[in-house]
C-alpha cells in the first residue's frame, strides 16, 4: 500500500513538472508560425509592388505600340488609297469605266499687280532639270484626264484600255483655243492574269501603245520626275522571280521632232530593264538614234558629234519609314548616263546631247510627322553634267526644299515651303548663254482649305491662298537675254507674288 502511494505521488510530480515545458513548447510554435506568416506577407507585398510597377511599364509600352501602329496604319492606308485610285489592276466587276484626273489652276500676280513670273524651272539651272519648290510658284492651268475601260473575263484574265488627254495654259481667259496645247499623251491596252501563263509569268501584265511608264515616280513638291520613261511601244510588267524580286521590260520609241532642229525625223529607240529586289530598284536603259548626228540647227548650222546612242542606269531605294528614323516614308535614287542617256530624268528625250555627254543625278525625299499636327517633307535634288551640248561645258546645281504642314483643323492647314538652289553653270558659249554662279531663294506661306484630312500632303482637292517671296544673286540675271531671271521687272533684289490656286486629283 505504501509502495502504491509512492508511485502515485511520483507520477503526480512528473506531471506537474512537465506541464510548464509543454505549455512553453506550444507558445514557441505559435510565435514561429506568426513570424513565418509575417515574412510571407512581406514577400507578398514586395511581389505585389513589383507586379504593379511592371503593369505600369506594360501599359506605357502598350500605349506607345498602339500609337506607332496607328501611325503606320494611317500611312499604309494613305498609300493604298493613292495607289488604288491611280492603278487598279484586278477589277471586281465584269466590266466598267473609270475616270481619273489631275488638275491645277490659279491666279498669280506680282507685287506691282503685273503678270508674275513663275514655274518650278524658272532659274537658269531649270534648263537642265534644276527644279525649285512649286508651292505658290505655278501661274498656269494644267489638266490631265484619264478614261479607262477595265474587264475581267470568265477565265480570270483581265483587260484594260486607257487614254489620257492633257492641256496646259498660262492664259487666264475662259476661251484659249488659240494657245491650247491639248494633247493625247497616252493610248494603250493591257492584258493580264492570263491563265496559260505560269511560273514567273503567272501574274504578269502585257501592254502595247503610247504611254507613261506605270512605275514613273517624282518628288511631288518640286514637280520633278526622279525617273520618267515615256514613249510608244510595248512591254511586260511584274515578272516575279521570287516573292521578293520582280522585273519589268519595255521597248519604246520616241521622235525628237523639231526641238532646235529642222527636218529631223530621227527616232530614238529605248530598251529598258527595270528590276526590284525588296526595297531596291535597279534600272538599266540603252538607246540608239540612227543619223542623229546628221541634223542641222534652226540656224542651218551643222551639228557635229551629236550622240546617236547612249545608256543610263538608276539605283533606287524606297522605305516605309522616314530614312529608318521614324514612321513615314522616304525614297532616294542615284542616276548616271552617257551620250543620249545623259538626260537621266526624261529618258531619251534630248537630241542635242553630245556623244561624250555625261550626267550624274541624285534625288531624295521623305515624309515624317514631327509632332501632333505638324508634318514635314524635305527633299534634295542635285545634278552634275559635262560635255553636254558643247565640249567642256559644265552644269552643276543643287536644290534643297522643305514643305511644312501645320494642321489647325481637319479642314484648314497652314503650309510653309522654303527652297534654296545653288548653281554653277558654264555653257562654254552654247547658244550665247553666259557663265554664271549664284544662289536662288524662295519662301512661300499658303493658308489652305480642304474637305478632309486624308493625308497631310495628299489630301485633295485643296484651295490655297499664297504669298511667295523670291530672290537670287544678281549674276544670275546675266545667264541669257531669253531666260526668266533678268526679264523686265523680274531682277535680283527680291520679288513678291500673291495668288489663289486649286489643285485636285482623283
Amino acid at each position: 500500500m505504501k509502495l502504491f502511494s509512492a508511485k502515485l505521488i511520483s507520477l503526480a510530480l512528473v506531471n506537474v513538472l512537465t506541464i510548464p515545458y509543454a505549455i512553453s513548447s506550444q507558445q514557441l510554435s505559435v510565435e514561429e508560425r506568426l513570424n513565418q506568416l509575417e515574412h510571407r506577407l512581406q514577400q507578398s507585398e514586395f511581389r505585389a509592388a513589383a507586379a504593379e510597377q511592371e503593369n505600369v511599364q506594360l501599359r506605357q509600352q502598350l500605349r506607345q505600340n498602339i500609337q506607332d501602329m496607328e501611325k503606320t496604319q494611317k500611312i499604309a492606308k494613305d498609300l493604298d488609297q493613292r495607289t488604288q485610285k491611280i492603278e487598279k489592276n484586278t477589277p471586281d466587276d465584269n466590266g466598267y469605266f473609270e475616270l481619273h484626273g489631275y488638275a491645277r489652276s490659279g491666279l498669280m500676280t506680282s507685287q506691282n499687280a503685273r503678270h508674275a513670273q513663275g514655274g518650278p524651272y524658272l532659274t537658269p539651272a531649270g534648263q537642265t532639270g534644276g527644279a525649285v519648290g512649286r508651292l505658290g510658284n505655278e501661274p498656269d492651268t494644267y489638266v490631265e484626264v484619264y478614261l479607262e475601260k477595265k474587264q475581267r473575263l470568265d477565265n480570270g484574265a483581265t483587260t484594260r484600255f486607257m487614254t489620257m488627254i492633257a492641256d496646259q495654259q498660262k492664259s487666264y481667259n475662259d476661251w484659249t483655243a488659240e494657245s491650247s496645247t491639248l494633247n493625247v499623251s497616252q493610248a494603250f491596252a493591257e492584258i493580264a492574269s492570263l491563265p496559260s501563263f505560269t511560273g514567273a509569268f503567272k501574274d504578269t501584265t502585257l501592254w502595247a501603245g503610247k504611254r507613261v511608264d506605270r512605275d514613273n515616280y517624282e518628288i511631288p513638291w518640286l514637280d520633278s520626275k526622279i525617273m520618267a520613261l515615256n514613249g510608244t511601244g510595248g512591254g511586260i510588267y511584274d515578272i516575279r522571280w521570287s516573292d521578293n524580286a520582280r522585273s519589268n521590260f519595255s521597248f519604246i520609241g520616241r521622235s525628237f521632232g523639231d526641238v532646235d532642229v529642222i527636218n529631223n525625223d530621227v527616232q530614238n529607240y529605248i530598251l529598258t530593264a527595270n528590276n526590284y529586289i525588296g526595297p531596291v530598284q535597279i534600272l538599266l536603259s540603252g538607246m540608239e538614234a540612227k543619223d542623229n548626228n546628221d541634223r542641222e540647227t534652226l540656224n542651218g548650222i551643222k551639228v557635229f558629234n551629236a550622240a546617236s546612242r547612249g545608256y543610263m542606269g538608276l539605283l533606287g531605294y524606297k522605305t516605309d519609314s522616314f530614312y529608318g528614323l521614324a514612321a513615314g516614308e522616304s525614297r532616294s535614287a542615284l542616276s548616271v548616263g552617257h551620250g543620249l542617256g545623259a538626260e537621266v530624268k526624261n529618258i531619251g528625250t534630248d537630241p542635242a546631247l553630245l556623244a561624250e555627254a555625261t550626267t550624274a543625278r541624285f534625288a531624295s525625299y521623305g515624309i515624317v510627322n514631327l509632332a501632333p499636327d505638324w508634318d514635314f517633307a524635305p527633299s534634295i535634288l542635285a545634278q552634275s553634267s559635262r560635255n553636254r551640248y558643247v565640249k567642256n561645258d559644265d552644269y552643276r546645281w543643287l536644290t534643297l526644299n522643305g514643305r511644312l504642314m501645320q494642321n489647325l483643323t481637319t479642314n484648314f492647314v497652314l503650309a510653309y515651303e522654303a527652297t534654296w538652289q545653288y548653281m554653277d553653270l558654264d555653257p562654254n558659249g552654247y547658244q550665247d548663254y553666259q557663265k554664271v554662279r549664284g544662289n536662288f531663294y524662295k519662301l512661300t506661306f499658303a493658308p489652305t482649305f480642304r474637305a478632309d484630312n486624308i493625308s497631310p500632303f495628299f489630301s485633295r482637292p485643296e484651295i490655297r491662298l499664297f504669298a511667295t517671296w523670291m530672290d537670287w544673286d544678281k549674276a544670275l540675271d546675266n545667264y541669257s537675254k531669253h531666260d526668266t531671271l533678268g526679264q523686265k521687272d523680274f531682277t535680283a533684289g527680291g520679288e513678291w507674288s500673291f495668288g489663289i490656286q486649286m489643285e485636285t486629283f482623283f
